[in-house]
């Protein structure tokens, strides 16, 4: 199969497509034929070496993927042969095929086309998880998510709002009408505003229920700020750094959480579980059309150093959706 292989660490030049051994599915495995994929910030890192994969004999990038079963495992039982499936992954996902556990995969619902689902799990799982999972979001709280035209911020503003909540995001002038067009309730232009105010005058100096960011460095202190007594700040994302000096005593005086979380790291018996809550709590609002991916842009397989050229200069709104095989 061809596959993005990754023979060295540096720019978007060390992006190598190459003929790699097909993968076989293992007895609780499913071989899947890759649709589509799509490009996240973890990707990014891990080209620069900054985020390593799980060993392989291959380095291949791409941590969600959609397509057509090809091949079941002995012990395979809910999917089977042509079976459309979409779902997360440690790696690999830039590839014609990739094995997956069969409960990591998602039966992909008619409303949500396969040239699309590749770009579907990895943001709105992320989403879904540190808001309502990590984060408690209900009906009626207020949210604040920074990059609110990202991958995982446009999926957060139509998460929150399927659920009745309240959404305050973060994004630079040219993408707020990506923000607003999805129902976003104030969006905040960052280069030019103060969000710690704008949250404040939003909220009636209450606070938000749960911050969502993917940026780091002096964030923090400012996301603790935002806070309402017992709030949460779910770091899922570190963009500007990890290291910064803050108050502790302002987490004590507001009784408030900080939460650090990924997908990646857990074990796979944790990825299964929250897999399969999200396909039983979040995939009806899929296939009912109320929420899907935002599409800024598609990329060839073949291309996809120029794929991750513009999400490094951040101007995607929405998923960097990469094409890998026909639909």
């Amino acid at each position: 199969m061809r596959a993005i292989v990754l023979e060295q660490h540096g720019g978007p030049e060390v992006l190598m497509l190459r003929e790699v051994p097909d993968p076989v599915a293992g007895p609780e495995e499913v071989l899947v034929e890759v649709v589509s994929s799509a490009v996240n910030r973890a990707d990014i890192l891990q080209r620069m070496g900054f985020y390593p994969g799980p060993p392989m004999e291959h380095e291949i990038p791409g941590l969600e993927f959609a397509g057509r079963v090809v091949a079941v495992g002995e012990r395979v039982t809910d999917r089977a042969v042509g079976d459309p499936v979409m779902g997360i992954t440690n790696g690999s996902a830039h590839a014609e095929l990739i094995a997956s556990h069969e409960r990591m995969t998602m039966r992909v619902p008619d409303a949500l086309p396969l040239d699309v689902a590749g770009a579907t799990p990895e943001v709105f799982i992320t989403a879904w998880d540190a808001l309502v999972r990590h984060g408690g979001l209900t009906s009626g709280r207020w949210a604040l998510v920074h990059a609110g035209a990202s991958g995982v911020g446009t999926a957060s503003i139509q998460i929150a709002k399927a659920m009745g909540a309240r959404i305050i995001v973060t994004a630079s002038a040219g993408k707020h009408e990506t923000c607003r067009s999805l129902g976003a309730d104030v969006i905040v232009d960052y280069e030019t505003d103060d969000f710690v105010d704008v949250v404040a005058e939003a909220t009636g100096g209450a606070g938000v229920d749960v911050v969502l960011d993917v940026v780091g460095g002096d964030y923090l202190p400012r996301n603790i700020s935002c806070l309402r007594i017992g709030g949460r700040v779910i770091q899922v994302g570190l963009m500007a750094g990890g290291s910064v000096p803050f108050d502790a005593g302002t987490l004590l005086m507001k009784r408030a959480s900080l939460i650090g979380t990924t997908l990646r790291a857990r074990p796979i018996e944790e990825k299964i579980a929250v897999t399969q809550q999200f396909s039983a709590e979040v995939l009806p609002l899929v296939a009912s059309g109320r929420i899907s991916p935002v599409v800024d842009s598609r990329f060839d397989l073949d291309d996809l150093a120029d794929a991750h050229r513009r999400m490094e200069a951040n101007l995607n709104s929405g998923k960097i959706v990469i094409n890998i095989g026909g639909d």
